[in-house]
């Protein structure tokens, strides 16, 4: 991650933006398939894998000091996605006796996240 205060301006900027753009897929997710399940948590965090991976192939991966990973991956992918409120969301459904949705959430977020990850690599060119 790139240091300093320009470093800090990059994440703070790129965090802003991601977090904009995470409540308004979440909001058009809502509109779309209704609020019974998370289902604009479980796409902006697939959707970060995918980029991510993208990224880390585009950038070169392990990334020592870049301004572009503090941007693009620790500040915008950092605000666009969210463990946090998969982690609550996927309580709260096992907390409403609704166990099958619950594990279908937490099934759902790794194993697509992992799968997006590498999809987003190979599409970059890593799997060349």
């Amino acid at each position: 991650m790139s240091g300093g205060i320009v470093g800090l301006v990059l994440v703070a900027v790129g965090g802003a933006l991601g977090g904009m753009a995470r409540l308004a897929v979440g909001d058009l997710m809502a509109h779309w398939l209704g609020r019974g399940f998370p289902w604009g948590t479980l796409t902006v965090n697939v959707l970060g894998c995918l980029a991510i991976g993208a990224l880390a192939t585009a950038l070169g991966w392990p990334i020592a000091s870049s301004p572009a990973w503090s941007l693009l991956a620790v500040g915008g992918l950092g605000g666009f996605t969210t463990v946090s409120s998969f982690s609550l969301q996927t309580l709260t459904l096992w907390q409403e006796g609704r166990s099958g949705p619950a594990v279908v959430n937490g099934l759902a977020t790794l194993v697509a996240g992992v799968a997006a990850t590498a999809l987003g690599w190979w599409l970059a060119g890593g799997g060349a």
